[in-house]
């Protein structure tokens, strides 16, 4: 079996660039949460934020949905902060919606959940940071 690993680093680069909607699950409403300062500096970045979280009404200004399939729209990128276990299904959701990009936050590790969406065409990213990513390799 083949082993995970992330796209080099001008592909994340290219990814960030092209990338304008992100939807981002387990988005929290509380404010000192790592997913709601994230979120709230990809919007400063100029980013279009959807949250995805159940039982919240929205997040940052914008409109909450319980999952993926519920959104009105395809998001560019899903940026998830959710424990290891529920990633598998969420990359066969994003599967089945035909999403084009995942990122896993810092410690988000699911590597068969990972390569199984590498394997459907999906641009992959785990255990990285996208704020981080974002302040090294984007020019000002």
């Amino acid at each position: 079996m083949s082993r995970f690993e992330n796209p080099p680093l001008d592909e994340i680069r290219a990814l960030l660039k092209r990338v304008h909607t992100i939807a981002v699950v387990g988005l929290s409403p509380m404010r000192n949460r790592p997913s709601h300062l994230v979120a709230e500096s990809l919007q400063c970045f100029g980013y279009r934020i959807i949250p995805v979280r159940p039982a919240v009404e929205s997040v940052l200004g914008e409109k909450a949905y319980p999952e993926l399939r519920a959104l009105p729209e395809k998001p560019d990128l899903v940026d998830v902060f959710r424990a290891p276990e529920h990633v598998g299904p969420l990359v066969d959701e994003c599967i089945d919606l035909g999403i084009k990009a995942i990122w896993l936050q810092d410690g988000v590790i699911n590597e068969e959940a990972a390569l199984k969406a590498q394997q459907a065409g999906i641009t992959v990213i785990m255990d990285r940071c996208i704020y981080r990513d974002y302040m090294r390799l984007m020019p000002e």
